[in-house]
């Protein structure tokens, strides 16, 4: 619990730059945002009972960039200050971003748990034998762009915290899915 809660007197060093201005929250990216619990779940359980191989190179990537990230922000803590204050609109979606506010704190977001977790659906899914479709490639692209997009509209993340999460989902790849031996 201690990195999901802000530490009275330690010190976060702030994410932002000037794009994360230009993008306007948008409480309708909650649907894809929420789908990635479903997505994260679905892939595990998938390739547990079908494509035992294929979930450990998944285990291994998880272990590799959650471990990487956990460190960063053991040593370098971050935060970000992109939340609106208040919701232009009153609907179930900007409610609920409201509990998630108070619920989830601004700390440690980079690089997003959230990205690389859609990555890790990526890889596995477009690795797995039985989701070689065309069709169900495709949907896994969308899905995954939208759920990266989410988290900046939704203001959980900068665009700093995304493009540190994709780089470490580059490196971590080769490790986990092609170096390692399962």
């Amino acid at each position: 619990f201690l990195l999901l809660e802000r530490v009275p007197g330690r010190t976060y060093h702030p994410v932002y730059v000037p794009l994360d201005d230009k993008i306007p929250f948008c409480e309708y990216f909650l649907i894809p945002y929420l789908l990635w619990f479903v997505l994260l779940a679905g892939i595990h359980i998938y390739t547990l009972l079908f494509d035992i191989r294929l979930f450990k190179k998944l285990m291994w990537f998880i272990i590799i960039t959650y471990s990487f990230t956990t460190l960063v922000y053991i040593i370098y803590p971050t935060m970000q200050e992109l939340r609106p204050v208040s919701f232009e609109r009153d609907n179930i979606f900007t409610r609920f971003m409201g509990w998630f506010y108070n619920f989830d704190t601004n700390t440690n977001v980079c690089p997003s748990l959230h990205v690389v977790g859609a990555m890790a659906v990526l890889f596995a899914g477009w690795r797995g034998e039985h989701l070689k479709k065309p069709v169900i490639r495709a949907l896994l692209i969308v899905v995954t762009v939208f759920i990266c997009l989410s988290t900046v509209f939704l203001k959980q993340h900068s665009v700093i915290d995304v493009a540190a999460a994709l780089a470490l989902c580059v490196a971590a790849y080769p490790i986990a899915f092609k170096w390692i031996k399962v």
